[in-house]
């Protein structure tokens, strides 16, 4: 639907450095004829009135790249032209596609409620490893979940090292596949309830994670969870942390449980990408491990770093940007480091 309105395009490509204006009633998203009207100095401090603006690198469109464009309804309130990574105005586009989050860790520093779980988990099946009952202190747990990613291959991974454990759900320690994955499955879908009580008690999402949300959501900027956990466990933090309305307006949800292979393997970033029809190329994925950026290094996506206490001594190589937490991060900034990113082979 045309409607009344005013496209301002503020471009440092210009040699004068102007705002140039179309007055023009037209489509949104259309730019019409243009006509310098002021300052992009001016127009900054009068017209963004410290609002972040939408913009896109690169050379496309006629204005070229460095563009930041803002449409202004007439006597309405200033929204963004963009929509969903289309062009905005004709006269670029979106160097975003998508913006993908983690979960555990990025959006919730969860990594010592999971661990706080398992020993309740051990603990309640008598799970022993010889005559010592299995506890995963928290220098063991920093290093375990810095290693192998997902709640399942992290008791497989440990018991194969350290002997497969009796409980009392066998007396005997498993010998068989069969028998050895139905041990992992009930610790594990009883760790997940013990998960759950323990964000019941009160988690909060980590600074600046609603925020950047938000931003991206008001943008058209697509937005999506790929976490490693257990599918229930991660709906049910989401749902507490994010609130249901935000839940279910991201584009897409992935969880361990939709990919056969768990970071550091790809798949769940190549996935995400076909399912949000996005250019992985264009995508920015929220991290706080290195096996989370290999995972979306791997599917040819830009990472930044959003680390913890656990993982801030890791070595980050190949994250654009690195920060203890999203706290004051705007989307501008994490649209910059998209734009000055090289690109992932």
């Amino acid at each position: 639907m045309a409607t009344s309105s005013r496209l301002l395009v503020a471009s440092r490509t210009f040699a004068d450095s102007r705002v140039h204006d179309s007055s023009a009633t037209s489509p949104r998203g259309s730019v019409g004829r243009v006509r310098v009207v002021g300052s992009l100095a001016t127009a900054e401090k009068n017209v963004l009135a410290g609002r972040p603006s939408w913009s896109c690198g690169g050379g496309s469109g006629f204005l070229g790249g460095g563009v930041k464009a803002l449409r202004i309804p007439v006597g309405g309130k200033v929204e963004f032209a963009a929509a969903k990574g289309r062009r905005a105005g004709g006269c670029c586009e979106a160097s975003l596609d998508a913006l993908i989050f983690d979960c555990d860790g990025v959006i919730l520093e969860s990594e010592d409620l999971h661990r706080r779980a398992y020993n309740l988990t051990f603990e309640h099946f008598n799970v022993k490893c010889g005559s010592k009952l299995v506890d995963w202190d928290t220098e063991f747990y920093d290093v375990l979940q810095n290693t192998i990613g997902g709640g399942k291959p992290k008791m497989r991974w440990y018991f194969a090292r350290n002997g497969w454990p009796t409980s009392s759900l066998f007396e005997t320690a498993p010998e068989s596949e069969a028998d050895q994955s139905t041990l992992i499955d009930s610790l594990q879908d009883w760790k997940t309830e013990k998960y759950k009580d323990l964000i019941r008690s009160g988690a909060e999402p980590r600074p600046g994670v609603l925020e950047l949300m938000d931003e991206a959501r008001s943008m058209g900027i697509k937005l999506a969870v790929c976490s490693a956990a257990t599918k229930s466990s991660v709906v049910f933090c989401l749902t507490n942390l994010l609130g249901k309305e935000r839940f279910e307006q991201l584009d897409c949800f992935l969880a361990g449980d939709d990919v056969k292979n768990k970071k550091p393997d790809p798949s769940i970033y190549k996935v995400a990408a076909e399912k949000l029809g996005a250019n992985p190329g264009r995508c920015l994925v929220v991290e706080d491990s290195v096996i989370g950026l290999q995972a979306a290094l791997g599917a040819g996506m830009t990472c930044v770093i959003s680390y913890t206490s656990s993982t801030s001594k890791q070595d980050f190589a190949g994250a654009s940007a690195s920060y203890p937490n999203l706290g004051g991060v705007s989307l501008t900034e994490l649209i910059k480091v998209v734009d000055s990113a090289p690109a992932v082979l």
